[in-house]
């Protein structure tokens, strides 16, 4: 040791000063004062093969085979009982006392004859032994002034504390899966403090089996440690299994900065007067800003920009497509990363909404050093058999700065609209309709859609065919007479990519002209019976989801109770008739496969059945804001309330929260009567016996939106019932919910006393 001259302590350097050459492979060790040897401590090691090893320093001393020995357990040392505790294959707890191991037969002669064994040493017996039922993942022997000398054995789903002679003082039940545990202090007299850590990346703090604090870590801890560093007392060292050692506290942060020695000194009140205007000041200019969210920096450290290849590839990329047309084709994206400081660990994630995929999501880069860029090429294709909702992407760089700060950089690409489906002959018939109105003459599709018109037939400029990888078929018609367009389908999903394609397109060509004052209107009627259409048929895939998986645990039960049958039958001593037990079996089997099955099936019609639940939601959007003129603000209140979710499950599915987010509305923007403000929504989100409900709820909320109903996150409610009934307008019949509800532009039309418009609520 050298002594340190500097706050961080002494120095110390490592000097070898003996090894040994193991003839075995080893597993783990341990060590302590063997027979009592007073002043110095001999090594215990354990080879893969149960041998006992025994070293004396710069000696080997002798070895010993454990009996009955298959897999290597955990080992430890007793100095208390003088033994060796360990876990054997067999599951249980074994001692060994080392007087016995010391005079039992040398595992060199172990070879020699039975006869010549039994005269050269006695056979090693076992101490005590406590069957456990598992497999244990760590022993650890503790002793401190106020508790007794305790045993303890952590195993892979129960944790143990044994007396010196096997008993159990305690166990305890773990509901989770522990990776490594250790027993550090006792703070209270007769109990032990334990700390375990878990694969949840979880560490427990118990006293005896009372669970007293849990603390989540970054990694999962292979091993941990209590440990006092200078002044900063029982610090947690854990250790991941990929070498990364962590120093951590629980609760609050300790308390580190001592104040430095105040020197006396004269006051200076006219530089004390001068710092507090400075700082006032400061304070003033600080308090003008109202924005709670911190103002985004003019030169960002790291820029990520995504660039899509105006060409679909020559060669396509989709691997494991499940589209049925002839050819998925792919497109390119370049992703650039440009860093201006060093960033370290940058890790980039490219995602896209499924049913399309990318050939590769993940990527992580060694440290960018400043002024530096990195580019990656992926191709992005249609994986699944149903047409997205979404033809946008996303790309998300994480990084560090050298000061330890996490930090984000992210951008949106746009897809192709060829990427998901190619031009083909326009089609005449079709199902469903939409009109949409501009304030601007047609342009020709020639312009607008260089990509999917044939410059060559100029005669077919102002209608265009689009032929999904799917299968179906859109078709567009631009009106030679009127400012419209037509778009026309089969399926109402299928109408909203192409909608929304056009209206983009169109703003586009608009913009480069500089005209600021184009608008898209709509004004037919909203195609509600087709979307809940959508919506039951979705809800009924997902009651059978519900079925099948009752089924599923029916039959699994049934399968169980089959199976301990028949294992009865065969550990009987007698043989006995089975009795089509195992007939009984194998079709049971069948049925659960065949269950398994026809649920994975229901499952991946679902995912389809909700991807094109959320292309007619996204049209329902659309239509509703071109009707009203809703401005940016109040289609995000739109899109919030029926694209609440991104994913749909069994436990939260779509019908259930689009319910609570259009009751929560009608209850409060866009309530009639103070009667249904007072009304109390359930707190508790659960699957819907029909959709009865939801559907009553968007029929009305339309209805109440053409009555003009103004959307807002207001809380002011006297302000909204102003706001809610316009002069002119009809009362909303309550008890005949179920009316038809009138639309303008079909029979019967609403006056629209007003466009819906945000409202501010008071401070």
């Amino acid at each position: 040791g050298t002594l340190g001259n500097v706050e961080h302590g002494n120095q110390y350097q490592i000097k070898l000063m003996y090894e040994h050459n193991l003839q075995r492979t080893a597993c783990n060790m341990t060590y302590g004062p063997f027979g009592g040897v007073k002043g110095r401590d001999m090594i215990c090691i354990q080879s893969m093969d149960g041998m006992l090893m025994l070293f004396e320093q710069e000696s080997y001393a002798f070895g010993r085979f454990l009996p009955g020995f298959l897999l290597p357990g955990p080992l430890t040392y007793s100095s208390r009982t003088d033994s060796f505790i360990t876990v054997s294959s067999c599951q249980q707890v074994e001692s060994y006392k080392y007087q016995v191991l010391a005079f039992a037969t040398d595992a060199d002669e172990r070879q020699e004859t039975e006869q010549q064994k039994l005269t050269s040493g006695k056979r090693l017996m076992v101490d005590w032994v406590l069957n456990i039922g598992e497999q244990a993942l760590d022993i650890c022997v503790v002793s401190f002034n106020q508790a007794v000398s305790s045993v303890f054995v952590l195993g892979e789903r129960n944790f143990f504390c044994l007396k010196d002679n096997g008993q159990i003082r305690f166990m305890k039940k773990l509901d989770y899966s522990p990776s490594c545990f250790i027993p550090y202090c006792s703070v209270k007299e007769g109990t032990i403090n334990t700390l375990i850590g878990n694969h949840s990346k979880m560490l427990n703090v118990y006293q005896d089996v009372t669970l007293k604090w849990a603390a989540q870590l970054s990694h999962i801890p292979v091993s941990v440690r209590v440990a006092n560093l200078q002044d900063l007392k029982g610090v947690i060292v854990t250790l991941s299994d990929s070498g990364h050692l962590q120093c951590s506290y629980l609760g609050t942060d300790p308390s580190l900065f001592q104040a430095p020695r105040v020197d006396s000194r004269e006051i200076n009140y006219e530089e004390f007067d001068a710092e507090m205007k400075e700082l006032q000041k400061i304070i003033r200019e600080a308090t003008k800003t109202q924005d709670i969210l911190p103002k985004s920096e003019k030169h960002r450290d790291l820029i990520v920009t995504a660039e899509v290849s105006p060409d679909l590839d020559a060669e396509s990329q989709a691997i494991d497509s499940e589209v049925k047309a002839e050819a998925v084709p792919s497109v390119t994206v370049k992703i650039t990363i440009q860093s201006r400081v060093t960033a370290q660990k940058p890790n980039l994630a490219v995602c896209v909404q499924a049913p399309l995929a990318v050939t590769c999501d993940q990527f992580i880069f060694d440290d960018l050093e400043p002024d530096s860029s990195e580019t990656v090429v992926l191709s992005v294709f249609l994986k699944g058999n149903c047409s997205p909702s979404e033809l946008e992407g996303n790309c998300l760089v994480s990084y560090t700065t050298p000061t330890g700060i996490p930090k984000v950089a992210q951008c949106n690409f746009r897809l192709p609209l060829r990427l998901i489906c190619f031009p083909a002959q326009p089609s005449k018939a079709a199902n469903h309709k939409l009109t949409i109105d501009t304030n601007k003459p047609p342009i020709s599709f020639l312009t607008i859609f260089p990509d999917f018109v044939d410059p060559s037939e100029n005669d077919q400029a102002n209608v265009l065919g689009f032929q999904f990888l799917t299968g179906s078929k859109t078709t567009l018609l631009a009106s030679k007479t009127s400012q419209r367009y037509r778009i026309q389908s089969d399926q109402l999903e299928d109408l909203w990519l192409i909608t929304k394609e056009l209206t983009l397109r169109l703003e586009e060509h608009f913009k480069k002209q500089n005209c600021k004052d184009f608008a898209c209107t709509f004004s037919g009627s909203i195609p509600l019976q087709e979307y809940f259409e959508l919506i039951d048929r979705h809800f009924e895939l997902r009651l059978n989801a519900e079925k099948f998986q009752e089924l599923l645990s029916e039959r699994a039960v049934q399968f169980r109770a089959i199976e301990r049958r028949l294992l009865t039958r065969f550990k009987d001593k007698t043989p006995a008739p089975l009795q089509h037990l195992d007939t009984l079996l194998e079709g049971t089997f069948r049925e659960v496969i065949a269950l398994a099955d026809a649920a994975e099936e229901n499952q991946a019609n679902m995912f389809q059945a909700f991807t094109k639940l959320k292309c007619a939601t996204h049209l329902l959007i659309m239509l509703i804001s071109l009707w009203q003129k809703l401005s940016t603000d109040q289609v995000a209140i739109l899109e919030a309330t029926f694209l609440p979710l991104a994913e749909d499950t069994q436990e939260l599915g779509w019908e259930e929260t689009v319910d609570a987010s259009i009751s929560y509305l009608l209850r409060t923007c866009l309530s009639k009567s103070s009667k249904e403000q007072a009304l109390t929504l359930s707190s508790e989100l659960c699957m819907p016996k029909d959709t009865s409900r939801l559907k009553k709820n968007i029929t009305l909320f339309c209805d109440r939106l053409a009555k003009g109903g103004r959307l807002s996150i207001s809380t002011d409610s006297a302000t909204q019932q102003s706001a809610v009934m316009p002069g002119g307008c009809a009362t909303i019949p309550e008890s005949d919910l179920e009316e038809r509800m009138v639309i303008p532009g079909s029979t019967g039309t609403l006056p629209n006393h007003g466009h819906i418009t945000k409202q501010k609520s008071k401070p």
